[in-house]
């Protein structure tokens, strides 16, 4: 390859380089939740997003799954003297819904990707687990 072409390609190459980081396609950032309900995350001093900004991951937020089980309920004593509480087992058995609660709370520390150049961005996880 002559010179003056390797020179062409390292200035295309450097081109494109700058302008996938003028562009922002994605970055990790920190925030803190400083509203659960209309959800707000702050970023840093200038920046705080609304909702219509975030984008949610099952980790942090509630949601329905169906599960199917197939076990046996335990052996309880019934202590209430009724016939209808006393201790006994059965089946529990078949496609079952349930609820997960994960939703954001205020002072959550959350870890964001920016996307679509900074117009919005999806929360991925909390730093820490929900207490």
């Amino acid at each position: 390859m002559s010179p003056d072409m390797t020179g062409f390609l390292g200035d295309v190459k450097r081109a494109a380089v700058e302008a996938v980081k003028a562009g922002k396609p994605f970055a990790f950032v920190l925030g803190k939740v400083t509203s659960a309900a209309p959800l707000k995350v702050q970023v840093d001093q200038k920046l705080e997003l609304t909702e219509q900004q975030l984008i949610l991951t099952n980790a942090v937020r509630d949601y329905t799954v169906r599960m199917t089980v197939d076990h046996q309920t335990e052996d309880t004593s019934g202590g209430s003297g009724d016939a209808a509480f006393a201790s006994h087992k059965h089946a529990y058995k078949g496609t079952k819904v349930f609820r997960v609660h994960l939703a954001l709370k205020a002072g959550e520390q959350v870890l964001l990707l920016r996307a679509d150049g900074g117009q919005k961005f999806i929360i991925l996880d909390r730093v820490e687990a929900p207490k």
